[in-house]
């Protein structure tokens, strides 16, 4: 039987944690004063990183709790708590320290390398993100949930890749108080989403003591 429902929550979740609208300010900065071939080897390096990271993370999240002994309900309780700090920063209005800093845009060594640090990780696919995925891919009951995710994580980037090619008109029509106003309404979800994760690891745990 197809879990619609679990495909939608992962699709909106994926959606909210990498937050692709809310990104266009950081990277029309970036960006500045790129001509259009270089922007676009950009976003390219964008999408393939963003889409590489998640998918790779999300497919062996498994091998990797079972190769350092944990659990999914330990992973959602701690990956509920690392998304509230990130929520709690785009209610902020703040750029999340789990992402991207100044730094990281000050280290970047060449115009192109910004599609993938600091945009590609730890913009788009950063801790949260990973974290997000690799939760839903436990959670997932069968091949069909696998596929869901999956497809979940591909209508995101496909997201993201519009929204950076458009970013120019985005950012004129939204301006960064437009940007600001919609991370924080993302960022009320996502506290609700990280809040969910924290109490279904918890029940999790209760349950199997």
């Amino acid at each position: 039987m197809l879990d619609f429902a679990f495909f939608l929550a992962s699709a909106a979740a994926i959606f909210v944690v990498v937050n692709p609208i809310g990104n266009v300010p950081f990277f029309h900065m970036l960006t500045t004063g790129y001509d259009p071939e270089l922007k676009k080897r950009v976003i390219m390096k964008v999408v393939y990183v963003t889409l590489g990271a998640l998918v790779l993370f999300g497919l062996f999240g498994k091998f990797i709790f079972a190769l350092y002994g944990i659990t999914l309900p330990a992973f959602e309780i701690a990956g509920g708590i690392l998304l509230f700090t990130t929520s709690f920063s785009m209610l902020q209005g703040e750029n999340p320290r789990s992402k991207a800093t100044k730094e990281d845009a000050d280290e970047a060594l060449s115009k192109e390398s910004v599609g993938i640090v600091p945009l590609g990780i730890p913009l788009f696919a950063g801790p949260g993100a990973i974290t997000t995925v690799i939760i839903f891919f436990g959670e997932a009951k069968g091949l069909v949930d696998d596929i869901f995710v999956l497809i979940s994580i591909l209508i995101t980037v496909v997201i993201s890749y519009i929204s950076l090619v458009y970013s120019g008109p985005l950012f004129r029509r939204m301006g960064r108080m437009g940007a600001m106003a919609f991370s924080r309404i993302e960022g009320i979800l996502l506290a609700a989403l990280a809040v969910q994760f924290v109490i279904t690891g918890i029940v999790a745990v209760i349950h199997a003591i």
